[in-house]
């Protein structure tokens, strides 16, 4: 049987995949800042859950402080643009949770679709985007969005009626970025996928949620209900 220490090891080589889960002692200054960055408000204020109950990070932030110069620069673009871009909040988390179904990124889909809920996207929206389609109650700029996501993630050039829309509804600078904004998340995609992370359990207040299996890495997450 294993003692509380090496119980903590295991769940922690488990837990962060590929990458071990680091615990807070552990980090040098420069992670120990990167920590603090990430788990602080605003991020850490959210709606899941960025640290696992010792503190340590969970999904792609855990393995930001493997390479704690990168990985600033990474969670700083990150909080730009969930915190203090343009775009409205609904057009942003349909935007990102399309990426998180199309890369079948289980950690993506568990995180955002909760904040997604939390931003007045419902079930049968999550769902419709889920199963790879475009939800047919969205307005005309969702559409548009999700339109310029699709084309950059399934092909390598943006065909010209696609880019029309996006600009009247964006414009120049919201077209760059909602680039960024798949951009981002398909780098975030990639660090969970090389690494095998996966879905923490799920927390207490997040009942929304359920694993399609008891170990999920490259299982999406499906929203039950409204």
């Amino acid at each position: 049987m294993c003692n509380s220490t090496q119980w903590a090891a295991v769940s922690g080589s488990t837990r962060g995949g590929r990458f071990p889960l680091l615990a807070p002692h552990e980090l040098s200054d420069q992670q120990r800042d990167l920590y603090g960055a990430i788990a602080g408000p605003p991020r850490g204020d959210g709606p899941f859950s960025i640290v696992d109950e010792t503190g340590r990070l969970n999904g792609p932030f855990n393995a930001l402080l493997y390479s704690p110069a990168i990985g600033n620069a990474v969670q700083t673009l990150g909080a730009v643009l969930r915190f203090s871009g343009s775009l409205p909040a609904r057009t942003r988390e349909l935007v990102i949770c399309a990426v998180a179904a199309e890369l079948e990124s289980a950690y993506e889909w568990y995180a955002h679709s909760l904040v997604a809920t939390s931003v007045g996207i419902s079930g049968a929206e999550l769902k419709r985007l889920h199963d790879g389609g475009i939800p047919d109650t969205l307005s005309a700029d969702e559409s548009a969005a999700l339109g310029l996501t699709r084309a950059l993630l399934r092909g390598t050039t943006v065909g010209p009626g696609i880019h029309a829309a996006a600009l009247e509804h964006f414009g120049h600078a919201g077209i760059m970025e909602l680039s960024v904004l798949v951009g981002y998340y398909r780098l975030l995609a990639g660090i969970l996928a090389a690494g095998d992370v996966p879905v923490p359990p799920a927390a207490t207040g997040e009942p929304h949620t359920r694993p399609t299996d008891p170990h999920p890495t490259n299982t999406i997450i499906t929203t039950q209900g409204e």
